[in-house]
């Protein structure tokens, strides 16, 4: 069950393993901040994409439901690859507190991910 929250929701795909980390440490800090100075999150309505292109077949993911209300950091909608889509991008740590849901997200048979039922609009 997903806590009420009082903006868009985030999501942001993990696995199992960064997750036991982040609710160790009580942040979530994926290793994209280092890397690219933000960490990866989608809409409902496009975490397929992400998920599809970059995690197809992989069977140890799960989808964090953040509420953006409850980040300090700099969240931004942008287009950083050139896809014509703005993606949001949470420019520092989320807090484990921020996360209202995690959904078990496994792929389908094929290997494609179809958006769990408890996030479906």
């Amino acid at each position: 069950m997903l806590a009420p929250v009082s903006a868009p929701l985030l999501l942001h795909i993990t696995s199992a393993e960064q997750w036991n980390v982040a609710v160790a440490d009580g942040v979530l800090i994926d290793p994209s901040l280092e890397h690219e100075g933000f960490i990866h999150c989608s809409t409902p309505d496009q975490v397929l994409i992400p998920a599809n292109d970059r995690y197809a077949g992989r069977r140890d993911l799960l989808l964090l439901v953040v509420d953006p209300s409850a980040i300090d950091a700099e969240v931004v909608f942008e287009d950083s690859y050139g896809s014509g889509m703005a993606f949001p991008h949470v420019y520092g740590p989320i807090p484990t507190d921020a996360v209202c849901g995690v959904v078990d997200f496994p792929p389908g048979p094929d290997g494609r991910f179809r958006l769990p039922p408890e996030l479906s609009t």
